[in-house]
């Protein structure tokens, strides 16, 4: 490629464009990191993004103009993997899309401190908000906090049908691992679940009980659990003095990891004697003893459509809300077929 642009002006994107010999809209699709791009032409893109010192100034616009080009986010759990990654694709996406993020953490679930953190944003001047990973309850209260006409979008627990949400298809991915361990041959599966108060934990439960029903399985009480590895290790122990289980599905891999501790102390082999599934792949679920069979849901994309719908309503429109963001499941060696 040649002709870099010289002068005082800052490159735009037409400059981009025309350097790398594609159309704006293509350039737009590398700096969102969409996925139908040639890799020979998103190396062109970025390499004239370098060569042209392009930085997206939509904020800086933004701020001439006075309008916001921050997005708000109430996330009321930042450590843990899913809602973790969840604020990655937030923040990647709406950095490509020119804005900033403000994330407001309330300190606790109770109306006072929810109603505190939305004021918080909104003192900011913040031009849409997006609740992360709440119970019903707290996600009501953060909305309903919200100045009227405030663009708002909520992640997996929305107050009522009027809000959009982006969720991941949670009955899918339970779906997944009950077939799976069912297909092995175990005449039923156990199910550790995540907080009663959690939106996504009882989609879990409501969805692994189906999915055994429907086979014809009859579905085994709950074992509580909160996301920790203590509680995974404490259900471990329980399930432990049973003879009749065969495999567990935890409604997340941290429980897991703690369910598979409790195992080992036992004495009882994974997956020779009990087979296991988590959910949600973290990182270190291929280092287990044994590697983790899991469900992978891509909670950065359900925050880069988060972002997406935010600002199709932050632009005017009347945004659909998006389908369900697919998980997949990954097969490791915590699970094999049950012993005849």
């Amino acid at each position: 490629m040649s002709g870099v642009r010289r002068g005082a002006r800052p490159a735009v994107i037409g400059d981009v464009a025309r350097l790398a010999g594609v159309s704006n809209q293509t350039v737009s699709r590398v700096l969102n990191e969409r996925p139908n791009v040639r890799p020979e032409t998103r190396e062109r893109v970025l390499d004239a993004i370098r060569r042209l010192d392009y930085r997206p100034n939509l904020m800086a616009r933004g701020l001439v103009r006075q309008q916001p080009h921050t997005i708000g986010v109430i996330s009321f759990d930042t450590v843990p993997f899913g809602p973790a990654s969840t604020l990655l694709g937030i923040g990647r996406a709406a950095r490509a899309a020119g804005y900033g993020v403000t994330i407001a953490t309330p300190e606790s679930h109770d109306r006072g401190s929810i109603i505190e953190a939305a004021g918080d944003l909104v003192g900011h001047a913040v031009a849409g908000v997006i609740s992360v990973f709440a119970s019903r309850a707290a996600a009501t209260s953060a909305m309903l906090s919200l100045p009227e006409g405030m663009p708002a979008v909520a992640v997996e627990a929305a107050p009522d049908h009027s809000t959009a949400t982006v969720r991941i298809d949670q009955a899918a991915g339970v779906r997944m691992a009950v077939e799976h361990l069912l297909h092995l041959g175990h005449e039923t599966v156990w199910h550790v679940s995540g907080p009663r108060d959690r939106m996504d934990a009882q989609t879990r439960v409501e969805s692994w009980r189906a999915a055994l029903e429907e086979a014809g399985r009859q579905a085994p009480r709950v074992v509580p659990g909160d996301w920790s590895p203590e509680s995974g290790y404490q259900a471990g122990l329980e399930l432990a003095e049973r003879r009749d289980v065969t495999a567990v599905f935890a409604a997340n891999d941290h429980m897991a990891l703690g369910l598979l501790r409790a195992f080992h102390e036992r004495g009882i082999r994974v997956p020779q004697d009990v087979s296991v599934v988590g959910f949600d792949d973290i990182p270190e679920a291929a280092y287990l003893i044994p590697p983790l069979t899991t469900v992978r849901p891509d909670h950065e994309e359900v925050g880069r459509r988060a972002v997406e719908t935010l600002l199709r309503l932050v632009g005017g429109e009347e945004a659909q809300e998006p389908p369900p963001v697919a998980p997949t499941l990954i097969r490791r060696a915590s699970t094999a077929p049950a012993r005849g």
